[in-house]
């Protein structure tokens, strides 16, 4: 008997397996036929045709009209229904949450933002809600709904999703996976936001054609989220790229995280602000500084708060050369807030790589601003979940019962 169920449950495990490869050889080659998707991915044509038959039962692919032909019947050719679920991605920065809904492909359907000061954990909270709640009501019909959830936070996430620190929102030891569990019964991914927006960008950005991706999100804070031979690299526990918090001033000013001199007291938007306030610059009145009011003095053509812009590009390269040297990276993407400042700070910070990194790493070395705009965390975390969802879908179309 065991000998019998080990043989079924390898028959699932393979059939698991040679439905993944079929799927995603139809999401990459849309649209297909039969007949081609068996050659390339080494499988017989009944065997791609049973699993092919399971895949429009999800309604995950559908058949389109006959294709180009080489001689004999046009084949019926297969596409990916990218519009069988809508994925809720969500970025949750230290004075902004935003929201999107996407499809199954990653393009945006919808998307809402609300912007906000200094709030609690319990007022974040229901902003989080409210933006959810929306986007869910506001999705287009759909065979399989709205599949799950992802939310990128400005923090450290362990490998289990649980938010150990995210000093910026002033969070602490939070399980904002369960919460979400509990509330809308869908599966929920929380991800550092730096990671995900690196995996926004090699999925959908400035880094589809590369393996070796340095992003840094520069917003508040900086992050990095790091993509080494293709893969998200999160370290042994999930912790990498909390490179904000390199020293690049000894004995500088001290950060919240204990340290001194860390890369984000000076290279980040929270910086900038800071130096901006003490400098008396025209503003309307009851107007605060902010990074969009910073920009638009730049633009008419304030020299000190160009100035501004300028020192805060020549930080950001200080930290951005020593990663270089680090990681030997093919591409630097910088995303977040300040990425909309590019005009502003990409000249210094060239400079300052140029001028920094040692020769042999400036070779093939390319350094992007983010052509997400602000979101490619929303995205990543999106992404996040509708490959869970696809896994698990063919994980459960094959399940077996003994």
């Amino acid at each position: 008997m065991k000998t019998v169920v080990t043989r079924t449950f390898n028959h699932h495990v393979v059939k698991e397996g040679n439905k993944s490869l079929v799927l995603n050889k139809i999401i990459d080659c849309s649209p297909i036929s039969r007949a081609s998707v068996a050659s390339e991915v080494g499988l017989n044509k009944g065997t791609v045709s049973s699993l092919v038959n399971d895949l429009l039962e999800d309604h995950l692919i559908y058949e389109s009209g006959p294709g180009v032909s080489s001689g004999g019947r046009r084949p019926v050719m297969l596409l990916f229904n990218e519009k069988a679920g809508h994925s809720i991605g969500i970025d949750i920065g230290v004075n902004y949450l935003l929201g999107i809904l996407t499809d199954l492909s990653g393009n945006i359907v919808l998307k809402k933002e609300v912007t906000f000061k200094v709030l609690s954990y319990e007022e974040i909270e229901a902003k989080l809600f409210a933006v959810i709640d929306h986007l869910q009501a506001s999705a287009p019909s759909s065979p399989h709904g709205i599949i799950g959830i992802g939310v990128g936070v400005p923090g450290i996430v362990d490998n289990d999703g649980n938010i150990l620190l995210a000093p910026n929102l002033n969070w602490k030891n939070l399980n904002l996976q369960a919460i979400l569990e509990d509330k809308y019964g869908l599966p929920v991914i929380i991800e550092n936001e730096a990671n995900a927006g690196a995996y926004g960008e090699k999925k959908f950005g400035a880094g589809t054609e590369c393996d070796n991706i340095v992003y840094v999100s520069a917003g508040i804070g900086i992050g990095v989220g790091l993509i080494l031979n293709g893969e998200l690299y999160k370290g042994s526990n999930g912790f990498s790229g909390e490179l904000g918090h390199m020293t690049i001033q000894i004995d500088g000013e001290t950060c919240r995280c204990g340290n001194k001199g860390c890369w984000e007291l000076y290279a980040s938007e929270q910086a900038l602000i800071k130096r901006a306030e003490p400098m008396g610059l025209p503003l309307a009145d009851h107007e605060e500084f902010d990074l969009t009011n910073l920009q638009a003095l730049a633009a008419a053509g304030n020299k000190d708060v160009i100035a501004l812009f300028e020192q805060t590009g020549d930080y950001l390269g200080v930290g951005i050369n020593n990663i270089i040297n680090t990681f030997n990276p093919q591409q630097v993407i910088i995303g977040n807030r300040l990425a909309s400042a590019k005009e502003l700070l990409e000249q210094p910070l060239n400079n300052r790589v140029a001028n920094q990194a040692l020769w042999f790493q400036k070779n093939d070395l390319e350094i992007k601003f983010s052509e997400l705009s602000t979101f490619s965390t929303a995205l990543g975390v999106a992404a996040f979940s509708i490959e869970n969802f696809l896994q698990v879908s063919i994980r459960q179309k094959n399940v077996l019962s003994v």
